[in-house]
């Protein structure tokens, strides 16, 4: 997200002269604020050496998810800070869309505040912690879709199934369902023979053609 040259234009622009200057008249704590202002830095560290060179350390945020709504898409990192799309890099993580019940848009940055707001996010974000975590679910899993009604549909990145994964509850139980039907359904059935594979019911699993 951040290169080289994008710390030395956010400083030029935002710090002004710190070429050829003393370098105890370099404010680094100015300087660390310049880039820490940035939506995708988490933390950067400025020092100067001996040899007289300014260093400036970045620690990036790692996006987690992508959630796209119709007015645009923002990033979250695995502490739940929101911060935009980048437009110099695309980072390819899980993706959600649909009916997202977040305020926040696509210049929105920091964490989510309403209390709603707020429990709905931890639950999704512990249903991408959950696949982010699993090698299998990491791999299969490529679209998270929020319907009207607020229940998710899991899109796998081959087949045809779309997996009724409804609200963001019972986490292991439902992929264990869906572990069962890949290991148990589809060899008895065939590939493609069931379009709509349905998580929400306990104990169950309900598969349909349509």
């Amino acid at each position: 997200f951040v290169t080289k040259a994008d710390v030395k234009g956010y400083i030029e622009k935002e710090y002004g002269q710190y070429l050829d200057v003393a370098l105890d008249s370099i404010d680094l704590v100015g300087i660390e604020k310049i880039v820490d202002g940035r939506s995708a830095v988490r933390k950067s560290q400025a020092y100067v050496t001996k040899d007289g060179i300014l260093h400036v350390d970045v620690t990036q945020r790692r996006p987690v998810v992508r959630f796209q709504k119709s007015g645009g898409g923002f990033y979250a990192d695995e502490e739940g800070y929101i911060f935009p799309l980048q437009r110099t890099y695309a980072s390819h993580v899980q993706v959600v869309d649909g009916n997202i019940p977040l305020a926040a848009d696509s210049g929105y940055k920091g964490a989510i505040t309403d209390p709603k707001e707020k429990a709905w996010f931890e639950s999704m974000m512990d249903v991408i912690g959950y696949i982010e975590d699993s090698k299998v679910w990491k791999e299969k899993i490529v679209q998270i879709h929020v319907d009207e009604g607020m229940d998710l549909i899991l899109i796998p990145r081959e087949g045809n199934e779309h997996f009724l994964f409804g609200q963001p509850v019972g986490i292991e139980d439902k992929f264990r369902k869906m572990e069962k039907y890949y290991t148990h359904i589809i060899p008895a059935k065939g590939e493609g023979h069931y379009k709509i594979v349905d998580l929400k019911y306990k104990g169950q699993i309900v598969c349909k053609e349509k």
